[in-house]
């Protein structure tokens, strides 16, 4: 805001005297009222400090992403905050790669009371068993064990509200309850605040307005009572917080609901949720322990109870966790039950357990790990994580997860001890952040020759540096300066690395052949090649596309080798042969030169059989006769189809909209045509390009003289302009 005030200024050719800036964080009456009433002057720290972080961002895209065009692959971007970002997603992939999970059985009871038959208690053993041997072990001691109440402990508890909402709160809060993605939450934010239903979005400050703080303090006690208020000011713990703007809240806290779209309506009523919540009083439980004691074992169960005394700011809000589930336990009433009472079990179950690897992350549990390394700014989430997924580098998408088998032991009253196998799925991600190989491979050639810019650390000094230059404390061309000099010679090193060092892995060699297998990354993605790059006269290397969930750096001989028996003949179909294979769109069936993705039926190219192909096959041929509204053997090249956004007509490789009021089933071949002689005309690329460069190639030639002139003149009259701030 600041940089853009001194633009205009500079621009416009203000003066300084009679120029003044004003600076309102809300669009309230009051808020501008006030900031009219006192001006300042332009802060040119706060306008050296964005001139920083333009420059250093830019010099180091500018001079990392040509790197990455010539050694890794064209249209690749790095940047100080994306490449980090890219770096958190791979380090936590290799991780879940690495992750042995580890077995344990948990071990719960049900006890009935022997003085009261309707008092029923489950409860935890206080530590899980490591093998299905000390499981038996135990079971058979429960057998003659007697149970009895041990201690019971109640001590109150109290739960605080969260904070107002930031803007990488706000992100998080509303995909874990609502599924919205990060930009989807910004983009729907803009329209709420340039409604003037809200204050302004991009904000780390967890503060509120004076005026604020009294509406909400008189609509909670109107609303709910006196002792549900609770007057808070919350301090702002992210790292590196500039606090420019209030908390993200309500313009008018008196306005409940707004007019809008369902999903404005949804998004307006959690902000106004979540502030009315941070000024209402804490919520108040008492939380029960029961132990019980096993008379031939050191070991003891646990019963754990919470109840609500009062619930205070729980009246109104909730927050959620990264699991989706919100931040409380249930609401779990024990029965009334007295030290030394005699228990008898109904049933003690073992089940095994596995430890769970580390979760992937969300668009929202990355932008909270980005705010806790201060690394970043509001605004720079959702573009951030949005920019990652455009390069290719992260794909959000949902796996499902893996089969596996685990044991229960049961002991049942009469003690008899049952054993059985179960499975279960684990594993699956829902809308989880993955990186791609080509996101790998540019991470470790990033992290191996620009170690410091790639590391958190640097990420968040830097931040801190530009938060000194605000202050006026740095001078920002030295501290450019400091960092571009070493920073240069990283970049001239790095350009003598070899393209081929760069995401080429040898894999192992053919058993028959003993050719090398490698696995690259190309232009298409990762593969794998059977033997060297020929050279000119010798035979072909062999090429096959790496399958989803299969990364160049953990690859095995074994799966490289199943990958080389595609394309595989899968049979035959109206005297045409059936191909399965893998392509730059995924696994795919060619019949009769139509290609049919098996991305939708989950089939595996390396096993589909020739019933279930033809299935496919005609599955396909079922959906583009509904497809198909109408053809013309005179205009084999025209077609009436219908797509997603309605019937449209398609000729020679352009699509033409139908006009609402005409039935497309009814058009004839002139109607066609004439539809396609009124729509406007679209201009060919390539044309245009040539066009255009012969032109500019006249002109240039033409006007070079004139041009000199008018440049020379110009850098005579802005260099006074400028001098203040270059200053």
């Amino acid at each position: 805001g600041e940089a853009i005030a001194w633009h205009l200024f500079e621009v416009l050719r203000l003066k300084n005297k009679d120029t003044k800036r004003i600076v309102f964080h809300e669009i309230t009456k009051t808020a501008i009222e006030n900031a009219v009433k006192n001006p300042r002057e332009i802060d040119f720290n706060l306008v050296n400090a964005q001139q920083a972080r333009r420059v250093l961002d830019r010099l180091v895209g500018f001079e990392l992403s040509p790197i990455l065009w010539k050694k890794v692959r064209p249209s690749l971007s790095a940047g100080r905050v994306q490449s980090v970002a890219v770096r958190l997603l791979v380090e936590r992939e290799r991780e879940i790669i690495n992750f042995q999970p580890e077995a344990s059985f948990r071990v719960k009871a049900q006890f009935i009371s022997l003085e009261n038959n309707n008092k029923i208690l489950e409860a935890e053993l206080n530590k899980r068993l490591k093998t299905a041997e000390e499981v038996a072990e135990f079971l058979e001691l429960c057998k003659n064990a007697e149970f009895k109440v041990r201690d019971i402990t109640k001590k109150p508890a109290k739960r605080s509200p969260s904070a107002p909402f930031t803007t990488s709160t706000l992100q998080q809060e509303a995909s874990r309850k609502f599924g919205f993605s990060v930009s989807q939450t910004m983009r729907i934010a803009q329209k709420l605040y340039e409604a003037g239903h809200i204050t302004y979005m991009r904000t780390d400050s967890t503060n509120l307005s004076d005026l604020a703080l009294n509406t909400a303090q008189n609509i909670i006690k109107t609303g709910f009572g006196d002792k549900y208020h609770k007057r808070r000011q919350y301090a702002t713990k992210a790292k590196g917080a500039q606090e420019a703007h209030e908390a993200i809240r309500p313009t008018y806290l008196d306005k409940r609901t707004i007019s809008g779209t369902a999903q404005e309506k949804k998004l307006y009523e959690l902000i106004w949720r979540r502030t009315m919540a941070s000024q209402m009083a804490d919520a108040i439980f008492e939380k029960t322990q029961i132990n019980i004691a096993i008379s031939n074992n050191k070991n003891y169960f646990v019963s754990k109870g919470e109840v609500i005394i009062f619930d205070g700011f729980m009246k109104l809000y909730m927050e959620s966790t990264d699991e989706g589930n919100p931040a409380t336990e249930k609401d779990v009433i024990l029965p009334v039950m007295k030290v030394n009472e005699k228990l008898q079990y109904t049933q003690i179950e073992a089940r095994e357990r596995f430890t769970s690897q580390p979760p992937r992350y969300t668009e929202a549990s990355l932008v909270k790990k980005l705010e806790e390394l201060g690394i970043g700014r509001p605004s720079t989430y959702a573009p951030t994580i949005t920019t990652i997924q455009n390069r290719g580098y992260v794909i959000k998408e949902s796996r499902e997860g893996e089969k596996r088998n685990y044991r229960v032991f049961q002991l049942k009253t009469g003690g008899k001890i049952a054993q059985k196998k179960l499975t279960e799925t684990y594993g699956g991600d829902k809308n989880k952040l993955f990186p791609t190989d080509i996101g790998m491979v540019v991470t470790d050639f990033l992290v191996e020759h620009f170690s410091e810019i790639l590391s958190y650390n640097f990420t968040a000094k830097v931040e801190e540096q530009f938060d000194e230059i605000a202050l006026g404390k740095i001078d920002w061309p030295k501290m450019i300066d400091e960092f571009y000099r070493p920073f240069h010679k990283l970049v001239e090193s790095a350009l003598t690395v070899t393209a081929k060092e760069i995401g080429n892995r040898l894999v192992g060699h053919h058993p028959q052949s003993g050719l090398p297998i490698y696995a690259k990354i190309g232009r298409f993605g990762p593969y794998v090649q059977l033997g060297e790059n020929a050279q000119e006269g010798e035979e072909k290397p062999q090429y096959a596309s790496l399958r989803r969930g299969q990364h160049i750096d953990t690859i095995t001989l074994e799966e490289a080798l199943e990958l080389f028996k595609l394309p595989r003949d899968v049979g035959e179909y109206e005297g045409k042969k059936i191909v399965a294979a893998i392509g730059r769109f995924g696994p795919y069936i060619r019949h009769n030169s139509k290609f049919v993705s098996l991305k939708k039926y989950n089939e595996d190219p390396l096993t589909i059989t020739e019933e279930k192909a033809i299935e496919i096959i005609e599955l396909a041929r079922e959906e583009d006769r509904k497809k198909t509204i109408k053809l013309f053997d005179e205009e084999p090249e025209l077609k009436i189809l219908n797509g997603r956004w309605g019937p449209y007509i398609s000729y020679q490789k352009q699509n033409y909209k139908i006009p609402k009021d005409v039935k497309p089933e009814e058009l004839s071949l002139s109607d066609c045509k004439k539809i396609i002689e009124q729509a406007p005309k679209k201009a060919k690329k390539s044309t245009a390009k040539k066009t255009t460069t012969k032109k500019t190639t006249t002109k240039k030639a033409s006007t070079k003289k004139t041009t000199a002139k008018k440049t020379s003149t110009k850098k005579a009259s802005s260099s006074k302009n400028t001098k203040s701030g270059k200053k």
